[in-house]
């Protein structure tokens, strides 16, 4: 039941509720998952598993992982990603660093 593509959903901890794939089974216990949770290692107790299997590869990056659930039809939304620097002010990340600066230069023209 548990291997690579399977489609789960988390039942417990912060991502509870949220679908997931499994990308990489560590041992009897644990596997890696991905998806609209955080990616990263799981009690195999704390992950209900559906009957659906995609197809990706082992060790599959985040991309892949969300093309295959966007072709499955679960609707992905892209996170951002702010960070606070040592001096407390708050950084922006690449992409919205990119977005800003093609505004700006679209404005200038």
């Amino acid at each position: 039941m548990i291997e690579v593509g399977r489609l789960c959903i988390k039942t417990a901890g912060r991502d509870s509720g949220k679908e997931c794939l499994i990308v990489e089974i560590i041992d009897d216990g644990f596997v890696l998952i991905d998806g609209l949770t955080r990616r990263r290692k799981c009690n195999i107790s704390h992950l209900e598993p559906t009957e659906k299997i995609l197809k990706i590869k082992e060790k599959a990056d985040h991309d892949e992982v969300i093309k295959a659930l966007e072709k499955e039809g679960i609707k992905v939304k892209e996170k951002k990603v702010v960070r606070k620097s040592k001096e407390g002010k708050t950084e922006k990340s690449v992409k919205q660093v990119k977005k800003t600066v093609k505004k700006e230069t679209k404005k200038k023209k």
